[in-house]
């Protein structure tokens, strides 16, 4: 597996921006913006290549992934 398929990508509709926007939570803060859904996952998943080309090139370790934990079965009952 790649190392880019191991961080969780985002695509959501802002209401404050009227656009999409494109996140990588744990990898980086920020990412990209744009109209169409679809290509702002393009861009995303470009912008996870560099960045993790970029911290490899640097020699520096990848941040911790937070996919494919059980987030869900460790949530505090507070009903």
């Amino acid at each position: 597996m790649n190392e880019k398929n191991r961080y969780v990508k985002i695509v959501e509709w802002s209401d404050e921006d009227q656009c999409f926007v494109g996140s990588c939570p744990g990898l980086f803060y920020g990412g990209c913006h744009g109209d169409d859904e679809k290509q702002v996952f393009v861009a995303l998943c470009e912008l996870v290549d560099e960045t993790i080309s970029l911290f490899l090139q640097n020699s520096k370790p990848l941040p911790p992934t937070i996919s494919g934990k059980d987030y869900a079965n460790k949530m505090l009952n507070v009903a």
